[in-house]
């Protein structure tokens, strides 16, 4: 598998490639010693074969990089996120069935933009750090 389909991210590229990329993002929020992750990955780089000329699929460790999942809210591994021009859109948290999973981002695909365009912006000038 090339790394263009499933790539891991850290917190200085996170808002080019998530928040700022040109299509939708599915995000694995994890930790390495999460046996869930470690159970869920496969199916998830599965999907991001599956879908990889329509969604990007990309992995962030939550102990390494604590800015993004500060962000989005993030308290337990694995998470997934999806995102629509840079806005979370959909969640899934734990080991979820595979099938819900992949229904979740074709459901992602088919209503993630009309969701993002009617949520709100996103201000790039809050953080949790005052």
């Amino acid at each position: 598998m090339t790394e263009e389909l499933f790539v891991e991210v850290d917190d200085v590229i996170w808002e080019k490639t998530v928040e700022k990329g040109t299509k939708p993002v599915a995000v694995m929020f994890y930790s390495p010693s999460c046996a869930f992750c470690h159970q869920m990955e496969p199916y998830f780089k599965q999907f991001a074969e599956d879908f990889k000329d329509s969604v990007l699929f990309v992995k962030i460790n939550i102990l390494t990089n604590t800015w993004a999942p500060e962000r989005y809210g993030v308290r337990s591994t694995p998470t997934f996120k999806f995102f629509c021009n840079g806005k979370p859109v959909q969640e899934m948290v734990g080991a979820v069935y595979p099938a819900l999973l992949k229904k979740m981002v074709e459901d992602v695909l088919i209503h993630g933009k009309d969701c993002a365009k009617n949520s709100t912006a996103i201000d790039y000038e809050i953080t949790g750090y005052g």
